[in-house]
């Protein structure tokens, strides 16, 4: 009957270092702003305006830059928002725009084209706010160098990589880790 009490014990602590462990890696973990994949065009091509008007630098999206290709709304849109929520130093409500971006804990980098990280990489000294949302109202009408509806042109260049899993990620990660503790405390309190 002794052996029990001490169980529990290491369980409980077990529990309690996973915890910290797993709290601190979604703490110290970088995060990327990028668009919706479910979102319309016409919504990201009105976010995409926004964000380069209010703040994103869209230098690299200029048909010289180094994130001009792909040369989609979807691939656009999600290095503008990123751009645009990490120089307000992510702020809560920053990677919204009214609801056509998502949180990414992947690197939605590739080739040539690398998302800043943080705020000291976005190039800029924006001042983080307080603001809650972004909803753009007023397009300052940025469309892609070749023209066409919103930047989109079939068959040109390769699909943008689908970063919205990262979100399914962590929605999954935030739910197992619950149920992990639910079972533990289940196994630590049941009766023998």
């Amino acid at each position: 009957m002794a052996a029990q009490p001490q169980n529990q014990v290491l369980l409980l602590l077990l529990v309690i270092s996973t915890i910290i462990s797993m709290v601190v890696v979604v703490v110290e973990g970088a995060s990327w702003c990028v668009a919706r994949s479910d979102a319309s065009n016409q919504a990201l091509q009105t976010a995409l305006d926004y964000a380069c008007g209010s703040g994103a630098d869209c230098t690299p999206l200029q048909s010289n830059g180094l994130c001009f290709l792909p040369n989609t709304i979807q691939a656009h849109a999600s290095y503008a928002f990123n751009s645009y929520f990490q120089r307000k130093a992510m702020a809560p409500g920053s990677c919204d725009f009214s609801a056509a971006a998502t949180i990414a804990q992947t690197d939605p980098s590739y080739g040539s084209c690398v998302y800043p990280s943080s705020v000291s990489t976005a190039g800029g000294t924006i001042t983080p706010t307080t603001q809650t949302s972004n909803n753009p109202t007023t397009p300052t009408t940025t469309t892609p160098a070749n023209g066409g509806s919103g930047g989109l042109t079939p068959g040109l260049t390769p699909p943008f990589p689908d970063n919205s899993k990262a979100s399914l990620e962590y929605m999954i990660s935030s739910i197992l880790v619950p149920l992990s503790i639910l079972l533990v405390l289940t196994l630590i309190f049941q009766p023998m």
